[in-house]
């Protein structure tokens, strides 16, 4: 027995050595990382369909794992290999805190860390209440134009969400804004839910969001939109163009008495004439309209007026202008090939048309250059405004500086 029991002593020990010689090959052979955190979806399962959530809970936690290099490489490349879950089962109304259950469906892997391991979690009652759908008109519409009787379509409304906000909602309403309308109101307009105190109520989900209005605008006997026609006489200055001529209301509401007036005018009003004659800038003014007897304009007598006039743009070409050199060093000449240059111009044509050969200077400048052949780019100096130079032929000339052949002297005889 004695024997025996050695024996068996002796094997079990023989039996832990080897597996821990076997444990540590492995081990060498493929050993356990813990890398950077992974980022992983939370999944809300188990909630009662009779309970709303209404806190935010982390969207996604952070995990932490250590894994054999050789499972690392099958977490990374299988999807859903790791999941989070926050289990709703079971909980009723109230405030809760709830454990996020990470499940690893690669192994072997050891969590070692979660981030958030847990979250808290208020569950309500869901709720939902029906709500009658009130219009709100502000501002009016235009003169001579009335609003008849509003129709909404639905004309009620299901609110839905936590109980403790379906409970604050008193009223539904469309705001709907008439000011200067002069056409009939057919769309979709946006349900707002408001509490007691009248403030946007947010958090409910509404069932239709949107209600159809349909309001009719239609003009009241003896009025009638009108457009203004602006009268302009005589010729803005020679050079110059006229580019717009803008009037503001381009539309006008006029009355007479009798409706009979109304439908026998024209639809366009002119404005006393405006004169431009030599115009050069931009005018703005007010004019009076040119109506009809027995015909009024409601609102503002006078329109306003604006005539845009500018420079017509043109372009002028200079040909064989003189190229004068700067920056000389005394002792030394200059000699430059081409001696004229074209110059080409644009600007105002009437600014073109007095152009004098005093307005424009060409110039080359040899400051610090020294005795030999250069290619250099002309300078065009203009004593006037609002023109540019577009180019410049040729846009290099050559200049050989050298300094002056010294006169050898004549013996006498």
């Amino acid at each position: 027995m004695r024997n025996l029991a050695t024996n068996l002593r002796t094997f079990l020990l023989a039996l832990v050595l080897a597996i821990a010689v076997w444990i540590s090959a492995v081990t060498a052979a493929d050993p356990d990382e813990v890398r950077p955190p992974i980022k992983v979806p939370v999944e809300i399962v188990g909630k009662d369909n009779s309970l709303v959530m209404t806190n935010k809970v982390p969207t996604t936690i952070e995990v932490t794992l250590r894994a054999p290099q050789s499972v690392w490489e099958e977490l990374t490349a299988q999807e859903n290999s790791i999941r989070a879950i926050l289990d709703l089962s079971g909980l009723s109304a109230g405030e809760h805190v709830v454990d996020i259950k990470v499940q690893v469906t690669v192994r072997p892997t050891q969590i070692v860390l979660t981030n958030p391991g847990a979250a808290t979690v208020i569950l309500e009652p869901f709720a939902t209440q029906t709500l009658p759908v009130t219009l709100s008109l502000s501002g009016q519409s235009a003169t001579g134009y009335r609003a008849g009787d509003a129709v909404l379509d639905p004309t009620d409304v299901t609110i839905s969400g936590p109980k403790s906000l379906v409970d604050k909602a008193k009223r539904a309403r469309v705001l709907v804004n008439l000011s200067g309308t002069r056409e009939s109101i057919d769309q979709a307009i946006q349900v707002e839910i408001l509490d007691e105190k009248n403030n946007p109520l947010d958090g409910v989900t509404l069932t239709p969001q949107t209600t159809h209005v349909t309001i009719p605008i239609s003009q009241q006997g003896g009025f009638r939109d009108v457009a203004v026609k602006v009268v302009v006489l005589g010729q803005q200055a020679p050079g110059y163009r006229l580019e717009t001529i803008s009037v503001f209301p381009p539309v006008v509401t006029v009355f007479a008495s009798d409706p009979q007036l109304i439908k026998n005018i024209s639809g366009v009003v002119e404005t006393q004439p405006l004169d431009i004659t030599d115009a050069k800038d931009k005018i703005t003014t007010r004019l009076g309209l040119a109506l009809p007897d027995n015909i009024t304009i409601v609102g503002a007598q006078t329109v306003q007026v604006e005539v845009g006039i500018s420079p017509i743009q043109t372009s002028l070409t200079l040909l064989n202008q003189q190229i004068n050199i700067v920056g000389l060093p005394a002792g030394m000449i200059a000699q430059i090939s081409p001696q004229t240059v074209d110059v080409i111009l644009s600007g105002p044509l009437p600014v073109l048309d007095i152009l004098t050969p005093q307005d424009i200077t060409i110039t080359v400048d040899v400051t610090g250059l020294d005795i030999g052949v250069h290619q250099l780019t002309p300078k065009v100096n203009l004593l006037v405004d609002n023109v540019l130079v577009e180019s410049m032929l040729p846009g290099a000339i050559e200049v050989v500086l050298s300094q002056p052949a010294i006169p050898s002297s004549t013996p006498k005889p």
